[in-house]
């Protein structure tokens, strides 16, 4: 086709007297790849699922003009959408085991794209779904075809979906978060997917709230903040050369080596934690003590040894990060760590005292010393309980009064009688934060806490970490697969891969000046906001 692929033109979407999109015009040139980025809520992943008539239920949609691939979709009925979603537009989802059907097998799913929209021949639907496993670089595809998604890994399932939005060779493909739960190697070959998908000429959609990926792929950016965009223009324009106070925030807020020691929030959020700033913990003697010591931990599932002869020490006050792709067992030892599953070899001990070698309840009476934050506070939560009620519960054996654990956390007491799904990411992970703070514990087992949160909430959240650990001297055991968040806050670094720790050290050598292979290959696979040209593979 001639012209632009997509044409936006004064978008609005509303949801009954709420205005999501305020007044949009976008467009989108085939083999392009445009990315909207901002802030949850700000209206970027709304706005492109109304390019397949998925803005939401009661989303009232105008525009002067709305065209997709040719078509004015303005007054499209349900009929003639359907043949745009997956024909005209694929769409990839940031999760793919919930965008996946857990049922049946993944080639089920691709099979059933190509017959909707007649992509293949009746006879060669399966042989033309191994082929599209294959072209996303899915190993064995004839064995993975016949797999449900939940017998797949994070990378070969995001692959399939891939597969899936591509088997009908749309001309458009929205990539929605398509990379933010991968650890640093398999985004990287997600990216280098997408990269060659729009070399062959598709049009690429883009929503991150990640910077660097963006850098990496788009050639235009809009930034979106509040349902309006406040700065668009050439990738490399907008994030090296804002001009927009907004867009500054964000490329601030980006955690890296350069902003270790430094906060990543231009204003800080109200509360003593959030007004302090980071310093070392009290005590230096304090600071020295071992709290947490792991030797030649084993663990085995069947045949697999999923951790395998780890050893380790963390200091009081000190974070001490474990990253590695997934698999390579890092969660597995902050699971033994914790004590939620026992070692076949190795122990732990807590305080130079033992830990893994007690019975549950053995351990019960110092548990409170060793708390959890998990990565989906919302699973984590029951979704009944007031915020009041959840407090109140970790604080049932004591601990510091309900209104200093808010106050802590830079939560606002009007929040107590809202549930878990009324609460924001941000502030659902405060209040995890809280929870597990409840019981004074000396030690933080942190297992990716920020992933799934944006840039501007992941800076609040970790500077929030900096200064509690300043102020309390906690210490953190840090599980993380963003190699930038890692290095701005912890001490120490683990690097795991295959269930054994293949590098250790201070973080500012082991992730800078790695001596391993593997450790150099991680630190290469980071998307970076000064990488090579749009679309190029990072070197």
């Amino acid at each position: 086709m001639t012209g632009p692929l997509v044409e936006a033109r004064g978008l609005r979407i509303g949801f009954g007297a709420e205005r999501a999109v305020r007044e949009v015009s976008f467009r989108i040139e085939p083999g392009e790849c445009v990315a909207f980025v901002g802030e949850s809520g700000s209206g970027k992943s709304v706005t492109a699922r109304s390019l397949v008539g998925l803005a939401g239920p009661g989303a009232d949609v105008r525009a002067e003009r709305l065209v997709v691939g040719g078509t004015d979709v303005r007054r499209l009925p349900e009929r003639r959408w359907r043949s745009i979603r997956g024909g005209v537009v694929g769409l990839v989802l940031q999760d793919a085991l919930v965008s996946l059907d857990p049922l049946r097998p993944v080639g089920a799913e691709i099979a059933e794209t190509l017959r909707r929209h007649r992509a293949a021949p009746r006879g060669r639907v399966r042989e033309r779904t191994i082929e599209l496993l294959a072209t996303v670089g899915v190993p064995e595809p004839g064995l993975r075809a016949r797999q449900r998604p939940h017998q797949l890994s994070g990378g070969l399932r995001q692959r399939a979906l891939i597969a899936s939005a591509i088997a009908a060779d749309p001309a458009l493909l929205i990539a929605d978060e398509p990379t933010t739960a991968l650890d640093v190697t398999v985004q990287a070959q997600i990216l280098d997917l997408l990269a060659e998908r729009k070399r062959a000429g598709t049009a690429l959609l883009l929503i991150s709230h990640d910077l660097a990926v963006v850098a990496r792929l788009a050639d235009r950016v809009h930034v979106m903040k509040d349902g309006a965009f406040v700065e668009e223009g050439p990738v490399r324009e907008v994030l090296r050369a804002p001009r927009h106070p907004y867009t500054r925030t964000l490329l601030a807020a980006i955690p890296s080596e350069r902003t270790r020691g430094s906060r990543l929030t231009v204003t800080a959020e109200p509360g003593p934690a959030a007004a302090s700033a980071p310093g070392p913990a009290p005590g230096r003697e304090a600071a020295r003590k071992v709290v947490v010591e792991a030797d030649g931990l084993v663990k085995a599932f069947g045949d697999r040894r999923a951790v395998d002869e780890v050893s380790f020490r963390l200091h009081a006050g000190e974070t001490l990060g474990i990253v590695g792709e997934s698999g390579s067992g890092k969660t597995t030892v902050a699971r033994l760590v914790l004590g939620l599953v026992p070692p076949d070899g190795g122990e732990v001990r807590l305080d130079g005292a033992p830990w893994s070698a007690l019975s549950e309840s053995g351990r019960r009476p110092r548990r409170r010393e060793i708390q959890l934050v998990h990565q989906d506070p919302l699973s984590s939560f029951d979704p009944r309980l007031t915020v009041r009620r959840l407090l109140d519960e970790a604080l049932r054996d004591g601990g510091p009064s309900r209104a200093t654990l808010l106050d802590q956390v830079g939560l606002s007491p009007a929040l107590l009688d809202r549930r878990p799904r009324e609460l924001s990411g941000g502030q659902r992970q405060r209040l995890a934060i809280a929870r597990a703070l409840a019981p004074s514990p000396r030690v933080l087992v942190c297992d990716e806490p920020v992933s799934a949160l944006d840039v501007s909430v992941q800076a609040q959240v970790l500077d929030l970490l900096a200064d509690l650990q300043a102020r309390l001297g906690v210490a953190y055991l840090f599980v993380s697969h963003h190699l930038g968040v890692v290095h701005h806050l912890s001490d120490r670094v683990l690097v795991m891969r295959g269930g054994r720790v293949v590098e250790a050290g201070p973080v500012g050598r082991v992730l800078t000046r790695p001596a391993t292979a593997y450790t150099r290959e991680l630190v290469a696979a980071i998307p970076r906001l000064d990488g090579a040209d749009a679309g190029e593979p990072v070197a």
